[in-house]
Formats: C-alpha cells, sequence, structure tokens
C-alpha cells in the first residue's frame, strides 16, 4: 500500500521540505500571494502547511510538488542515480520487453510471464471501507462554503478548486482520474473545466443531454496519484493503474457514497456529485498557467450530493499563474517520464525539453540525429501530429550533441545556424483552449526553426559550413591538471 497525504507531508517536513505558517492567513488572494512569491524563490521554495486558514476549516497544503526533490520523492526515485530518468528507463525496459520479436518463440512468450505478473501488481484493488469517508455528508449538510477554496488572482471568477482529481467514467466503461478546475458557485454546484480536448470533454460527451454522468473529486491520497492525473497517458492507460505502475502497488479504491464509482480509500476528502453534458454555466475568468486570465466560457455544472472527509483532513490546492510556479516540476516529469514513449514513434530524437516559460505547451526544444534532408521538418510535423503535444507553437530543432536544456547554448545555435527565410518552417493546427494570442478559438499558426548545422549531403549547402571552436582533449586535460597551479 502506497504512502497516503498526511504521510507523505510528514517526510518533507522531516526532510526540510515543508514549512508550516501557524498565523492566520486569508485564502481570498493572500494565501496565493504568499505561494507565488515561494515559489520563484530558487529551486522552487518549501512545500507550505497554512494551519489557520482564515474563516476557519481544515488546513491548506500548497506547493507540495514544486520542487525537482519533493517532484522525485512524490514517486519514489529520490534515492534513484538518474531521478526521474529512472522511471523512464522502467518504461523503456517495458516497450522493449512488450514489443514481439522477429521470429519468437513460444519461450520468448514464456519469457514475458515475469511482465505480466509485474502488471497485474499495478491494478487497482477494491476495499470496503476507507479513510475518506470517515466522515459522511449529504443532503443539506454539503456546504461548500466550509471547504478552504482559494480565490487566487483578482479578477478571478470567483474561488475556485485547482488540485482536485476528478473520476468518471466513459459510457464503455473505462476510467478517467483528471486535474480540472472547478470554480464554486455556491454551496453545492461547481463550474466542471473540462477543456475541449481532454478525457474529461470526451467522458461526458458520450452521455446524452438530460443523462447524468457520475463524478467524484478526490484529494490527496498517494502523491504519485496528483502526478498521475496530469500524465498524457494513451486513451487505453487508467490513470489509476499508471499511479500503480509508478509506486510499484495497485491503489486501494472505495465504492464512492452517492454513486459506482471508485475513489482512493485514503484520499482526505472527496467531493461527489453529477454532470447534465446539457447544462452549461459561465465559468471563469480565471488566473492561468499562461500567466493570464483565460476568459469567461460556458462548461457543465458539477451537482454536488455527498462529501466525505477523514475526521481531520488536509485541503490541497496549488497556484496557476506565469511560470515558475508548482506546476513546472509536474511539466518536468512529464518531460523526463515520457521521453521513451516520444523515441518509440521517433527514435532519431536523443532528448527533449519544454522550457517552463512556454507554459509546457507553447516550446518544444529538441535534439536529433539528423540523417536526410528535410529531417528536422519531419521531425516537426510528427510533433505537431502526437497526442497532448500538439499543441505546441514553436519547435527548435537542434544537433544531437547540443543539450536542449542549456538554454544558453540553443539560443547560440538559433542566432548562429539559422538563415530565417529557409530554416522556419510554418503551419497552422489545434491550439490549447487557454491560448489568447490567437484569433480564432483553440486554432492557429505554429512555427518549426531548424537550429542544426547545414551540410551538402544533407542540405544541399552550397558553401562549406565552419567548424566549432574548440580546444584540442589534451590542453583542456592539461589546464584542468594544473588549475590550482595557476592561483585562479
Amino acid at each position: 500500500m502506497g504512502r497516503d497525504f498526511q504521510t507523505f507531508l510528514k517526510q518533507l517536513e522531516q526532510a526540510g521540505e515543508l514549512r508550516r505558517i501557524a498565523a492566520e492567513v486569508d485564502p481570498h488572494l493572500e494565501m496565493a500571494a504568499i505561494v507565488d512569491r515561494v515559489c520563484k524563490l530558487p529551486g522552487g521554495g518549501p512545500a507550505l502547511l497554512f494551519e489557520r486558514p482564515k474563516g476557519g476549516g481544515m488546513p491548506v497544503a500548497m506547493n507540495v510538488w514544486g520542487s525537482l526533490r519533493r517532484m522525485q520523492m512524490a514517486l519514489g526515485v529520490e534515492q534513484e542515480h538518474r531521478g526521474l530518468d529512472a522511471i523512464a528507463d522502467r518504461i523503456e525496459r517495458l516497450v522493449q520487453e512488450a514489443l514481439p520479436k522477429p521470429g519468437g518463440s513460444f519461450l520468448d512468450k514464456l519469457a514475458k510471464l515475469p511482465m505480466l505478473a509485474e502488471i497485474g501488481q499495478w491494478m487497482p484493488k477494491t476495499v470496503r471501507k476507507g479513510a475518506c469517508q470517515e466522515v459522511v455528508k449529504t443532503g443539506d449538510a454539503v456546504r461548500l462554503s466550509e471547504l478552504p477554496v482559494l480565490t487566487t488572482w483578482p479578477e478571478d471568477g470567483g474561488p475556485f478548486i485547482t488540485m482536485g482529481m476528478s473520476h468518471v467514467r466513459y459510457k464503455d466503461g473505462r476510467r478517467n482520474m483528471g486535474l480540472y478546475r472547478l470554480q464554486v458557485y455556491d454551496d453545492r454546484t461547481l463550474g466542471f473545466h473540462t477543456q475541449l480536448h481532454h478525457d474529461g470533454a470526451r467522458a461526458r460527451h458520450g452521455y446524452a443531454n438530460g443523462e447524468r454522468m457520475s463524478v467524484a473529486v478526490a484529494f490527496g491520497g498517494d502523491p504519485a496519484l496528483l502526478y498521475a492525473a496530469t500524465a498524457p497517458l494513451p486513451p487505453m492507460i487508467s490513470e489509476v493503474m499508471f499511479t500503480g505502475f509508478l509506486t510499484g502497488s495497485g491503489v486501494e479504491m472505495v465504492k464512492a457514497v452517492t454513486s459506482d464509482l471508485e475513489v482512493p480509500a485514503d484520499s482526505e476528502l472527496v467531493i461527489e456529485g453529477w454532470v447534465d453534458p446539457a447544462e452549461l454555466r459561465r465559468e471563469g475568468p480565471f488566473g492561468d498557467h499562461t500567466g493570464y486570465y483565460s476568459l469567461a466560457d460556458d462548461y457543465p455544472v458539477l451537482h454536488v450530493e455527498a462529501i466525505t472527509h477523514r475526521k481531520s483532513p488536509v485541503f490541497n490546492a496549488t497556484l496557476v499563474g506565469r511560470p515558475p510556479q508548482e506546476d513546472t516540476y509536474l511539466g518536468l516529469a512529464t518531460e523526463r517520464i515520457f521521453l521513451p514513449l516520444l523515441k518509440l514513434v521517433l527514435p532519431e530524437i536523443r532528448d527533449m525539453h519544454l522550457p517552463a516559460a512556454g507554459a509546457f505547451h507553447n516550446l518544444v526544444i529538441l535534439s536529433i540525429r539528423k540523417e536526410y534532408p528535410g529531417h528536422p521538418q519531419k521531425v516537426m510535423n510528427a510533433i505537431w501530429g502526437t497526442g497532448q503535444i500538439m499543441f505546441t507553437k514553436g519547435i527548435v530543432v537542434v544537433d544531437e550533441d547540443i543539450d536542449p536544456h542549456d538554454l544558453q547554448e540553443v539560443l547560440f545555435r538559433l542566432t548562429s545556424n539559422v538563415d530565417p527565410r529557409r530554416d522556419l518552417l510554418f503551419t497552422e493546427g489545434p491550439l490549447d483552449v487557454l491560448d489568447h494570442s490567437s484569433d480564432r478559438f483553440a486554432f492557429g499558426s505554429k512555427v518549426g526553426i531548424d537550429a542544426t548545422r547545414k551540410n551538402k549531403p544533407f542540405d544541399a549547402f552550397p558553401r562549406e559550413w565552419p567548424r566549432d571552436l574548440a580546444f584540442p582533449e589534451a590542453v583542456l586535460a592539461k589546464v584542468e591538471a594544473r588549475w590550482r597551479e595557476y592561483g585562479l
């Protein structure tokens, strides 16, 4: 069984990664302003536990995933030499083991049995009782106003729940868990912000108008759950099962009080209700991770039927806004963990970087092994046709020996290797719903920049391409050995 949220908070405190704030703090703007200042400290600042939210109620934990170390602790790889890349290594191994081998024999199939047994350990496990239902409130006892829900930016449409993991079920039985914001309208209704391209919207579109789709919004549980809720998984993979992969053990699930949905049994709190796809209400505006307010629009209404929680729960929230914020490290985890899957379809890719300043879907930097004319452009077009990374507005491609995380080096190659007329590729396609820069909703132009070196075999470059400046290895080794002798 994995850790629960409060156990994880204790681990963070013991590791010097969490600070308690005993002073009374207002969830209306003040709490968010504190977190915004902390998030922008070098390394992401500490996690914060606000023990006395103004107006009473349960403590509020914020910036919990907001550093590389805490992200590694949440996913159980802090002690691994390769950190988050250790999870990528596991995915790569699984992919390689699962792929059929040419001329495979019966013995090859038998060799896969241990892998199948391992996969079986990741499946969710149903239990009869859960800590998340120690207190059950239904009917008139349901009051969302009793929760310390934050208003984070002054022009927000109201208070917004930002760290609730929404569990829904498709009509065909598939389960989905996603991290969707929820605007508090009153004590019994929420705005259910399920965007056009996301699984939560696809799930509700399978229900007829007037038909109720059950929703259960869970908070806390194993810290890996929150990351899984944000992960760009293929449609056939459940986020709950992916959590089992991350932790090595299936998540214990308990049946909700008012529906047949299942929720993580050790959650801190669960909001249960339903959505009618035909009922829409104006939601927003909302200060978003783009650094701007996303505009108000019509979204489904979540009618709350029950709130269940632990006897002494901790409420979890996040601040989204101009980077860097807590989601910087969630994005970093996705960059490292899902690189092997991207390389499965684009093996020429050597590395990838999603800079936080690009809000994760505005800029991708790729290093590739260039092998033929138009290779960088082929990679650009493939990225624009792949999963959630299709939203990328700008792609920069560099050579395989360039580190895409070294932004100074990338900028050097952009200015030294690029002829704008020759090396820029423009196209059009889907954009993230939150993108405000396009004059069309969720659709606009994109640019790819080929910042690779140009040469005659691959690029028909008419002149000789100069070599990079570099000292001989022997000279560098000599300087390294004598550095102290220089007195510098």
